[in-house]
């Protein structure tokens, strides 16, 4: 389809500058100070959906942030693809580690991204990947029309862990009834390498907080005779792995699904250097479970990982103190068959019963969600498969990424649909971090792989009718 290609081209620096105009928006959740910005976000999508041609829009109020809904229904015999996707982006935090400030977007090239990456918070994840649904649609609209029935359902709370919206989809499953979902918001191997995710991480997400004296206490006064909550806390964390790196919690392991031979076999045939690896991350080596390679580790493994320590007195200089209180954030990634609610009860347990006498823990659950898999034999996966086949000229790779999108489960459970995760983001993206990024490249080759899988979709689930 020619016409896309050019329809793109055409339009690229309209595209980039739209793009621009919803990252300048610091629509950060977990940050009540933000609210006003994550209402306007809101609002600049719900806009930007009205104006390539959905027919109908709305904000959609949760306990929460709202819900962007929007729909063009041209045929109900159609089939209807659901695109979701989220506005709100994480804090920029640490603000001294961006080379350019995290909301004013700027083209840079680097080794990876010779034609420029946009530099900015929210570039990858979701800002950039969820509005090339939005531009795919303008293409489609413009060069032919859409192929079959398009929902979107844009929400603001994904980086906080999407607490309003599993009552929003149990109450709208009429509303929200498709044929599939598509999701960008994850990744592929490289630019030359084109991939579909095919399985996801479940979560688990805590915060334990480790109480010793009633007060900061003067560390000479008080120093080896009261337990130190900081000393006993990184203590209690340490013994969380073994020697060969294996979760020591009881019971963590008894649903892990164990991945077959062949299936691993296969997984060891993805691109991957580990020499590069290291070397884009600064480490001399790399680390995990004994008797799993670096991919396996990052996919189909469990794992748990202290995301924040703090306490005491971290200020310029000196202070001599026992501190009271200590924190910690701990994520859990859970694999397939784990189960959230059943990973934090068993984490809550066995952490409370390594505290010595003398300090209280206390735990608090946040978020979390479940694995996902999806099998590439469905329709959804044939035609993404096609569509990168005629934009990227190779068939994708099926790979399983480490990462959790916790309501690609509930969908399922809700609305009993598959997803199909198109992702054109890199490993290198730096999203989450400093300097977060998004190719040029992977933008525009986004919105125009996107129009081929609506039409390949549509005519697979019209032949299989």
């Amino acid at each position: 389809m020619h016409a896309i290609s050019s329809y793109i081209t055409k339009h690229k620096n309209r595209f980039l500058e739209e793009l621009f105009s919803l990252i300048r928006i610091p629509s950060i959740s977990a940050d009540s100070a933000y609210a006003q910005h994550m209402e306007a976000a809101a609002k600049a999508v719900q806009i930007a959906l009205k104006d390539v041609g959905c027919t109908h829009t709305e904000l959609c109020p949760t306990k929460g942030y709202p819900i962007v809904y929007a729909e063009k229904i041209i045929d109900p015999k159609l089939p209807t693809v659901l695109v979701y996707g989220h506005y709100d982006v994480q804090p920029p935090d640490p603000l001294d580690l961006w080379e350019t400030p995290p909301f004013e977007p700027e083209i840079r090239e680097t080794d990876l991204h010779p034609e420029g990456a946009i530099f900015a918070r929210g570039a990858c994840d979701d800002k950039g990947q969820m509005f090339m649904h939005i531009k795919a649609m303008e293409v489609m609209e413009q060069t032919g029309g859409l192929p079959c029935n398009i929902k979107f359902m844009i929400e603001g709370e994904e980086e906080v862990g999407s607490d309003n919206l599993e009552d929003f989809v149990r109450a709208n499953t009429k509303k929200l009834e498709n044929d599939v979902i598509l999701i960008s918001d994850t990744g592929m191997i490289a630019n030359d390498i084109p991939s579909i995710t095919t399985g996801l991480r479940g979560l688990s997400y805590v915060e334990v907080e480790v109480t010793g004296p009633n007060r900061d206490l003067h560390s000479g006064l008080y120093g080896g005779a009261v337990a130190n909550p900081i000393t006993i806390l990184t203590q209690m964390i340490a013994s969380l792995h073994d020697e060969k790196n294996r979760i020591t919690i009881p019971g963590f392991y008894d649903n892990v699904e164990i991945v077959s031979t062949a299936e691993r076999a296969e997984m060891a045939k993805i691109p991957f250097a580990l020499d590069a690896y290291k070397n884009a991350l600064d480490i001399k080596a790399v680390y995990g479970e004994e008797g799993y390679t670096t991919l396996e580790r990052k996919s189909i493994r469990p794992t748990l990982d202290v995301n924040g320590i703090w306490g005491g007195y971290t200020g310029e200089g000196a202070k001599t103190v026992i501190a009271s209180k200590a924190y910690a954030k701990i994520s859990m990634r859970l694999v397939p068959h784990q189960k959230s609610e059943e990973i934090t009860k068993l984490f809550s347990e066995h952490f409370k019963s390594l505290a010595p006498e003398g300090v209280t823990v206390k735990i608090i659950p946040h978020h979390g969600g479940e694995g996902y898999v999806m099998h590439p034999d469905g329709l959804a996966f044939q035609a993404a498969s096609k569509a990168y086949i005629e934009t990227f000229g190779k068939a994708p790779l099926p790979v399983r990424d480490g990462g959790s999108i916790p309501i690609v489960a509930l969908f399922e459970e809700t609305l009993k649909s598959k997803t199909v995760l198109m992702g054109f983001g890199l490993d290198s993206d730096a999203i989450h971090s400093p300097n977060e990024h998004f190719g040029v490249f992977n933008f525009l080759k986004g919105i125009e792989t996107i129009p081929h899988f609506y039409h390949h979709f549509t005519a697979l689930h019209q032949a299989n009718q």
